[in-house]
């Protein structure tokens, strides 16, 4: 009786088990596929990051083995634990090579033309006999250049076997061994050294010396191959390949999703107290600071410590390999005297400009990062000129009692008479317009820095520290690649001009995740260069995933331009929210910047209190607040053509669902040109509370589709001068007064489908000079 239960127990949890997984993978091979230890750190196998692209109805069982090949994997008895497994429709992965053309083994050598094939035909066998599946997959490449750069393949006839194998039994090959080639060769002879283990000595337990291995994967290049894997799943329309994981972004999978490379550290540690910091509020420690940072440097990097406690610095540079780490209660307070921040050459809005240097400032760094849970403050009150309408009363006495000058109205006030004088010159600092070192200094005080500036930088980590009171943008990233930033929080004063919270510009490859930023400009900002620069410097930004993130107070909760010459595309935004922005999603240009924006894909937003626009697309912009302060009117510049050139601007390709906004000024806004539509915009699943719903003005291929509008105004939806716009079961209240107004000579196929039109007193208003054609309901 016993035994009859424990029998149908058993069946029952197999049968829930088979309910659950759909498909069972098993994986052989050798160290590049195989599962590490902890210990093995920073060492990982692809198949130990292949599970992460699958749902849950696919099982994966890693088999693979270090220094196995395919025969030692066999006559070593792994094979059969795999093969006793097999049940009919399982997949068996197979990858070997490397370890099988080691002549001088002869438990692991097999010759590719006689005893490798013979090895893998029997497993293919041996697999098909058990009524399973098997993919063959080439060796993946080593890293390896001649002395010209090129690159050396290193893997002989093992590459053309797998696939002749696979042409015998009509079976599926997935060519790792070109694909992974590319990737290589991508990454460039340095750039292709973090895929694989290079490394300096002392930042892992396992590896105390330098390591030198383009063999085996860092966690990094392990996620590379993984994905290359997965697509190529993907691209032979395997079984389960529709189980691959899909993104919440639209039409995505998570293997297509960036991969960004974060640094770790050597463990040394270098205290700022050991080289004469003090922590008295008073003592200007940036000697003492620049000291250690410059000997943690020399000493091949590591950990430049900021005990607990107040430290007053000026200006810092900083150097490749190390770690600023800020203690819990530790304050890094920059000074408010601008002598200690002279003028360098840097960049400023898109322009080569001369500024003040920046607080914490690095130039063609490698491997940098600051982390801890202190704060760095800009002393940016010293710097920023401040209107009079942005603060009370009280505020406006106080801030005048400091000193200070004002301008000519009386309301604008400037901390110096050099930074006043700065305010009237024109494009003040930028080299373009004539600024050299000798001829900056008469404004310099105008020349507020941006508080942390990485320019040129590879590798950045910030993590878990605040940055506030920045002098201007607080974080600028330029011409990076591979930055990470978590857990970080940006503060600014709402009224602080120019106080962005991040910038990135002309960046690949990033991350900003679970950082919470409440400032008086942009929050998270996307930036390319600008104008004819920008164009030149021709370096888009790309590649990011921005998720998990809270913006509060701010010009935009998630910001790409105005600066965008050099283009942006490939960026992944999700699981923001933005509470008490003036935009939400703020999409802006003009004429004369050019460069195209594109592959933008948004999902799961939430909003609250958006003093402008929930969803802005604007091609006008005129460097104006997108929110009219006491009185002032926001005009609609006059929509003319004009020829296109070099500098005509695109905003094409933007995915957006899974929006809710309770209050905003307008729920979505686009408001593209007449020779460039703003075009190609998907905006789906999305609820939008507001005083107007949605205005779209130069438009095409615009779609709505499960969308909710709720604006206070009796007019849901207006067009003007714009076509093939598609209006896809669209929700609304009752008793509205109109549902869709028309006008504009240029509009063209505006369809309604699947709404309830009866909801409204009046479906559709043409205007004069639009033709009933243009309108087309299902």
């Amino acid at each position: 009786m016993k035994n009859t239960l424990l029998i149908l127990l058993i069946l029952v949890f197999c049968a829930s088990k088979n309910k659950e997984t759909e498909v069972r993978l098993f994986l052989i091979g050798d160290s590049t596929m195989a599962n590490k230890l902890p210990q093995d750190a920073p060492e990982t196998g692809w198949g130990q990051v292949f599970p992460h692209y699958f749902d849950e109805k696919v099982a994966i069982q890693n088999y693979a083995v270090n220094g196995r090949s395919s025969k030692s994997f066999r006559t070593l008895g792994h094979w059969e634990k795999v093969v006793n497994q097999l049940e009919k429709d399982d997949w068996v992965f197979i990858q070997f090579g490397h370890n099988d053309s080691k002549k001088d083994d002869t438990t692991r050598y097999a010759d590719a033309r006689t005893d490798y094939k013979q090895n893998l035909i029997r497993y293919v066998q041996e697999i098909q006999a058990k009524g399973a599946k098997a993919l063959l997959i080439t060796p993946v490449m080593r890293r390896k250049f001649d002395e010209k750069g090129q690159f050396v393949d290193q893997h002989g006839q093992y590459p053309n076997v797998v696939k002749e194998v696979a042409k015998q039994f009509n079976i599926p090959v997935l060519d790792l061994h070109k694909k992974s080639q590319k990737v290589i060769e991508q990454h460039g002879v340095e750039g292709s050294k973090k895929i694989f283990m290079n490394f300096a000595g002392g930042i892992y337990p396992k590896f105390p010396e330098n390591k030198e291995d383009n063999t085996h994967f860092s966690p990094y290049g392990a996620k590379l191959m993984a994905s290359l894997v997965a697509e190529g799943i993907a691209e032979l329309k395997l079984d389960f390949a529709k189980n691959l994981k899909k993104t919440a972004f639209a039409g995505k999978y998570e293997y297509e999703l960036p991969k960004i490379y974060v640094s770790d550290f050597k463990k040394d540690t270098f205290n700022i107290v050991k080289f004469g910091a003090k922590p008295d509020g008073m003592t200007l420690n940036t000697k003492a600071i620049q000291n250690t940072i410059d000997e943690c440097a020399k000493n091949g990097g590591g950990t430049v410590l900021i005990p607990a406690g107040l430290w007053l610095t000026g200006a810092v540079s900083f150097k490749s390999n190390i770690n600023l780490h800020l203690q819990k209660g530790a304050i890094l307070q920059f000074s408010d005297n601008f002598d200690d921040f002279p003028l360098l050459q840097t960049n400023w809005e898109g322009l080569e400009a001369i500024r003040c240097h920046s607080p914490i400032y690095g130039i063609n760094l490698e491997n940098i990062a600051i982390t801890g849970q202190g704060i760095i403050d800009g002393a940016g009150d010293a710097w920023r000129p401040v209107k009079k309408s942005k603060l009370s009363e009280p505020q406006w006495k106080k801030l005048l009692a400091s000193g200070g000058v004002l301008n000519e109205n009386k309301d604008t006030w400037y901390p110096s008479e050099k930074s006043f004088k700065g305010s009237k010159a024109n494009k003040p600092g930028v080299m373009s317009a004539g600024y050299t070192m000798q001829n900056t200094n008469e404004i310099k005080d105008f020349l507020r820095p941006n508080m942390l500036n990485f320019t040129k930088c590879k590798n950045i980590l910030l993590e878990g520290v605040t940055f506030q009171n920045s002098p201007a943008w607080c974080l600028h990233l330029l011409m990076s690649e591979h930055i990470t930033l978590r857990n970080i929080t940006v503060r600014n004063p709402w009224y602080a001009q120019n106080g962005d919270g991040v910038d990135l510009e002309s960046c690949q490859y990033f991350s900003v995740e679970n950082c919470i930023f409440d400032v008086g400009d942009d929050g998270i900002c996307i930036k390319s260069g600008r104008d004819e620069e920008g164009r030149k410097r021709a370096i888009p930004t790309a590649y990011g995933i921005i998720k998990n993130n809270t913006v509060y107070h701010g010009h935009g909760g998630f910001v790409i331009g105005s600066e965008m010459s050099g283009g942006v595309h490939n960026l992944f935004v999700s699981n923001c929210n933005f509470l008490g922005t003036d935009v939400g999603l703020r999409f802006k240009t003009a004429r004369g910047r050019g460069g195209i924006v594109e592959k933008i894909y948004i999902a799961d937003i939430n909003m609250t209190d958006i003093r402008g626009e929930a969803i802005l697309f604007d091609m006008y912009y005129m460097g104006k607040d997108p929110v009219a302060l006491f009185g002032d009117q926001a005009e609609t510049p006059s929509m003319e053509f004009q020829p296109l050139n070099e500098g005509t601007p695109q905003f094409r390709d933007f995915y957006i669902q899974n929006v809710v906004c309770r209050g905003a000024e307008k729920g979505i806004f686009v408001r593209g040109l007449p020779e460039m539509n703003v075009k190609n915009i998907l905006i789906e699943n999305s609820v939008l509370k507001a005083k107007q719903g949605f205005v779209c003005l130069e438009g095409e291929n615009i779609t709505l589709k499960n969308v909710s509008l709720f604006p206070e105004e009796n007019t849901i939806m207006q067009m003007q001068d714009s076509k093939n716009i598609t209006l896809d079961n669209i929700t609304y209240r009752e008793n509205a007064d109109l549902l869709l107004k028309i006008n504009g000579e240029r509009s063209k196929n505006i369809r309604l489908l699947n709404t309830d039109s009866s909801k409204a007193k009046k479906e559709i208003d043409l205007g004069s000079k639009v033709s009933k054609s243009v309108f087309v309901k299902n």
